[in-house]
């Protein structure tokens, strides 16, 4: 069985691409009107005008809210359009087969399985309202991202992070890559927060630069 979709050898442009945060969400048809002191703003704006970003209404966007593992899931699985189509199944996969918390009828359960079956690691007892951390997001991002895009296995020097005792060891190679391919930047402390909650702006600024960057090194 091959467990690995190509699924970048049909990403020509990040145009091609879409994403939603799940849920009750409607398209963005203007700039979201609540980005004015947002970091990232540019990026979350370009994707919005791109038609790739969804808000929670036609102007807002809610850039400080919270991320659920629902959400995250359907925004890596989607942002790097996960499938099942390279795998092949005697029978179709369903969720709660997966997974301990997650309903065959949830909006999201389509992301969990795909994203599942692409190599990304996500606890068999997740709980899909659960918020994110900075580095639970991370982790699962750039596994995502690297699958995706067919990437090599790299050779780095580890960036010092001022905060790196705070990591969860199992997240360290992740994160690691995330500084190497800039989805990710340390801040002004050269620190990472790995357990701070990850934020709608945070996780679409995250996606626009893994995006960037596979654009940059197609496979």
């Amino acid at each position: 069985m091959n467990m690995r979709k190509s699924a970048f050898a049909a990403m020509t442009t990040v145009s091609l691409l879409s994403f939603s945060f799940g849920g009750q969400m409607f398209a963005a048809g203007n700039p979201f009107k609540d980005l004015d002191s947002v970091s990232g703003k540019d990026k979350i704006i370009s994707l919005q005008s791109q038609g790739l970003l969804k808000g929670v209404s036609d102007t807002q966007f809610l850039p400080a809210s919270k991320v659920t593992a629902a959400q995250g899931i359907q925004l890596i699985s989607g942002g790097f359009q996960l499938s099942l189509a390279a795998i092949d199944f005697n029978k179709a996969p369903q969720a709660s087969g997966l997974f301990a918390h997650v309903k065959d009828t949830a909006w999201y359960a389509e992301a969990f399985i795909n994203a599942h079956y692409n190599g990304v690691e996500i606890p068999k007892d997740i709980d899909p309202s659960k918020t994110l951390t900075k580095e639970e997001f991370t982790h699962m991002l750039i596994q995502g991202m690297e699958k995706a895009g067919s990437l090599p296995m790299i050779k780095i020097a580890p960036v010092t992070i001022a905060d790196g005792s705070k990591l969860e060891p199992s997240y360290q190679g992740s994160i690691q890559r995330s500084l190497i391919y800039k989805v990710n930047t340390l801040d002004a402390n050269k620190k990472f927060n790995p357990k701070s909650e990850i934020t709608r702006a945070e996780a679409a600024v995250m996606l626009y630069n893994a995006l960037e960057y596979l654009t940059a090194h197609k496979a």
